[in-house]
């Protein structure tokens, strides 16, 4: 039996999820994108998790899609099909009030790169590196990359990047702002892991909120972010966790969060 491409593993109230086929540099197979689907509908149902990070086996994040079976078919339908079916489930993280870390930890090429920046929080191995790959085989930066990587380095450095597939080293990245934290490789999951469960036990409402906020700042005028503010704030004020964070603050202690 082939081993299966997607390891879980449970770390208290945080899910990591391992791509784990490391001989042929974790690429996002058939078997591997359904595994993802079928995680991430558990991931959003279980009460008990509340952050999930999200890596690769040995020394590669993600080498991009699978090209042995990319030219299988290649009618419009069946396209279209596959790319909605990767649509769902990375929509569905991305709309999660849960936040998602990407432990990127070496090579994160093509929809690889496109994984990687689709997660709320993105850290780097000192040993990783990004490179869009989609132009030596000829078709279009897909899964979500040409709306995340503009918005994350600005829209000459996105098309930079995607058009000419320089190779981008980790330091590069966070100087870019295309990551936020770079590790010591042995470091790596473990820092993940810290920044997965600080998250975990905070405030769920108000993170979530923060992170819907976030994400629809890019499209809202002032006035309707404003309106959309006002909302959230008069929820984040009901919650049992803006009670405890006041309690907490007024008695100097360490404020215990519930996520309610």
């Amino acid at each position: 039996m082939s081993r299966h491409p997607l390891v879980v593993e449970q770390h208290g109230s945080v899910t990591l999820w391992r791509l784990d086929n490391p001989e042929i540099r974790n690429p996002l197979t058939a078997k591997l994108k359904a595994a993802l689907a079928e995680q991430t509908q558990k991931f959003i149902s279980s009460p008990d998790v509340k952050a999930l990070v999200i890596t690769g086996a040995d020394e590669c994040f993600c080498a991009g899609g699978d090209l042995r079976n990319l030219s299988a078919d290649t009618s419009t339908l069946s396209v279209r099909q596959r790319m909605r079916s990767s649509h769902s489930w990375m929509k569905l993280l991305a709309d999660t009030d849960k936040p998602v870390i990407m432990a990127v930890n070496g090579a994160a090429v093509g929809a690889g790169m496109s994984l990687a920046l689709s997660g709320d929080i993105i850290v780097a191995s000192e040993k990783a590196w990004f490179m869009a790959g989609f132009p030596k085989v000829g078709v279009l930066p897909d899964l979500g990359v040409l709306y995340h990587l503009p918005r994350a380095v600005g829209l000459p450095t996105a098309k930079d990047i995607l058009m000419t597939n320089r190779r981008v080293d980790a330091q590069t990245a966070l100087s870019l702002g295309l990551v936020s934290r770079v590790f010591a490789h042995d470091d790596l999951l473990s820092g993940a892991l810290s920044i997965a469960t600080d998250l975990a036990n905070g405030p769920g409402v108000a993170l979530g909120l923060t992170k819907s906020l976030l994400n629809l700042s890019h499209n809202d005028t002032l006035e309707t972010f404003f309106l959309r503010e006002e909302a959230a704030q008069a929820i984040v004020f009901g919650t049992e966790d803006f009670s405890e964070g006041c309690s907490a603050f007024q008695e100097k202690r360490t404020a215990k969060f519930t996520g309610k």
